[in-house]
């Protein structure tokens, strides 16, 4: 079956204007959905419909070969764009640390900017471990934004957003960190073969 060569990355483009509407919808429903229950049930379901297109536009480009330098350069953005959308708001909203996000967005645009900065030389895709980052990421933000609490109780639910937002902090740093020494072996590879 023949599917239209953009479409993996129309899917990437897709997750962009989906993180500014969640966002919006995430602050409107107020601490923990307390204010407004169903925008917050509205906001975690969008979320978790536009972060698992990753793996659909992942899964596209590679089983129909389709993988393309956009992809590689805009699926982590669009990835950054949602999740760092989720930490932000939650922040805000007094639900997550404000230094554990500030921990996370520093890495995540830090290497953002930097991938920019050598795309003329070459597009860095996401390594295994950034992929993992990511997903565990998405699950941790996913959990907390479900409002769940209403079920297992609020020190339940809460024990649990803490735990898996250290697991992804400590996860996002060890990423970071394999992504610097990656390019600083590359680089020294590089500089080893033009001499």
């Amino acid at each position: 079956m023949a599917i239209p060569r953009q479409l993996p990355n129309a899917i990437t483009v897709a997750r962009i204007p989906l993180a500014v509407v969640f966002f919006v919808l995430l602050l409107l429903g107020g601490t923990n959905g307390i204010t407004q229950p169903v925008l917050r049930w509205v906001a975690a379901g969008l979320f978790i419909l536009a972060i698992s297109t990753d793996w659909v536009d992942g899964y596209l480009a590679r089983r129909y070969d389709l993988v393309s330098d956009f992809g590689k350069l805009w699926d982590p953005i669009a990835d950054k764009l949602l999740t760092g959308a989720g930490f932000i708001g939650l922040a805000i909203l007094g639900e997550v640390w404000w230094w554990l996000v500030l921990v996370i967005l520093v890495r995540e645009w830090g290497i953002t900017v930097h991938r920019f900065m050598i795309v003329k030389e070459h597009v860095v895709a996401a390594a295994w471990m950034g992929k993992i980052k990511t997903t565990v990421q998405a699950v941790a933000l996913s959990w907390a934004l479900l409002p769940l609490h209403v079920w297992i109780g609020l020190p339940a639910w809460s024990i649990t957003t803490t735990v898996l937002m250290v697991v992804a902090l400590i996860l996002t740093i060890l990423s970071g960190i394999d992504y610097v020494v990656a390019q600083v072996r590359g680089s020294r590879t590089d500089r080893g073969s033009v001499s």
